[in-house]
């Protein structure tokens, strides 16, 4: 049975966030959609994104502790530890080790979209694309192709990765209906085996 119980590490350093966002901009996050753009608005400042090295990383962490919550919260799905072998650097204690992964296989990690967001750009070292399972690369593909075209600021913020995440499971969601047929029971989004196939980058 798969684990979806919040790592400690994760619940630790995502109320840390919350409390540097409220010492910067006094005002708390909730975990919710509603207060994300603070986040982003936190991201942003000179001091984050000009920062020292060790200030940043802590909070790309933090924040995206923070960030995959909301999402886990808003979509469920679990966290899943990334091996150390697939990272290359030998390290799987910290939060940037973590993924997020939805009912519907859709995955990403959240460290990753936040030192995105900070930097405005895709970073070689960081992974910042959003993965699926291989039977339904196709169909996200697809839907990301019909999106609009949105400003980088937009692109990258975290608000407009939750719109990505959220419209995205959707798309899934509706796919998977139609693969099961009538007979599915709209209490059991019957999605989780689809996480067990390879994953592979769509954006």
């Amino acid at each position: 049975m798969v684990s979806t119980a919040v790592p400690a590490q994760v619940t630790e350093y995502a109320e840390q966030v919350v409390e540097y966002v409220r010492r910067a901009l006094g005002v708390k996050l909730e975990y919710d959609s509603d207060t994300l753009p603070l986040l982003d608005h936190y991201l942003r400042a000179p001091d984050i994104s000009a920062g020292n090295v060790a200030a940043t990383q802590l909070v790309v962490s933090t924040a995206g502790a923070y960030f995959g919550e909301v999402v886990r919260r808003r979509l469920g799905g679990r966290w899943e530890l990334t091996s150390a072998s697939e990272r290359g650097d030998g390290d799987s204690r910290t939060v940037d080790s973590w993924r997020v992964v939805l009912p519907t296989g859709l995955n990403f990690s959240p460290a990753g979209m936040v030192a995105a967001a900070i930097a405005q750009a895709d970073l070689a070292d960081l992974d910042t694309e959003i993965d699926a399972p291989s039977r339904m690369r196709p169909y996200v593909e697809q839907a990301l192709a019909r999106m609009g075209e949105v400003t980088v600021d937009d692109y990258y913020s975290l608000c407009g990765r939750l719109d990505t995440l959220e419209h995205l499971h959707e798309v899934l969601v509706a796919v998977a209906a139609q693969m099961m047929g009538p007979a599915v029971d709209d209490d059991d989004d019957g999605m989780e085996p689809v996480a067990d196939e390879p994953s592979g980058p769509v954006n």
